[in-house]
């Protein structure tokens, strides 16, 4: 089992005045990978808020932290820079592959400042906010996240073979 944390940037979110449906998708998506959510949250777009609770999901022991929300323009957006002082190392391969599959689709994609990257075991995502761009962007980067986990568990010795 891979344990799963969402994270949900939003204001309207935090008020209750919003559907967190994004959060939705990444929970019913994160199945495909034997992904179990065990941690959850709508959290105002504040960077204090943002980093606390990407520390405590860390210290609880989520592999995945997904966040969704907060990755774009706004004066309010400021999940990538949470992302950034959490984390002890980037994964910049994640977040480009993201954006270079959807340019595909928009040339709105090239304006996301999603980051990824690791805090001890666990791995940090940035997604955007939009349930459709969520799912999106999981299709594209699902398939290399169980081997990621299994590496940063030390449950893979070589990855070559």
């Amino acid at each position: 089992m891979i344990k799963i944390a969402i994270i949900t940037a939003s204001d309207r979110g935090a008020k209750g005045e919003r559907e967190d449906v994004s959060g939705k998708v990444i929970e019913e998506m994160v199945n495909a990978i034997g992904g179990q959510v065990v941690d959850y949250s709508i959290v105002p777009d504040d960077l204090e808020a943002l980093k606390e609770s990407m520390l405590k999901m860390c210290e609880k022991g989520a592999d995945i932290i997904f966040t969704t929300g907060g990755t774009g323009f706004s004066p309010r957006d400021n999940t990538p820079e949470a992302t950034l002082a959490v984390i002890e190392r980037e994964v910049p391969g994640i977040p480009e592959a993201m954006r270079q599959r959807s340019l595909e689709k928009t040339p709105h994609a090239m304006l996301s400042r999603a980051r990824a990257g690791i805090r001890g075991k666990t791995l940090i995502i940035n997604l955007p906010g939009s349930p459709r761009a969520v799912r999106e962007n999981l299709e594209i980067i699902l398939p290399a996240l169980t081997h990621a986990v299994e590496v940063l568990k030390g449950q893979v010795q070589d990855c070559g073979k």
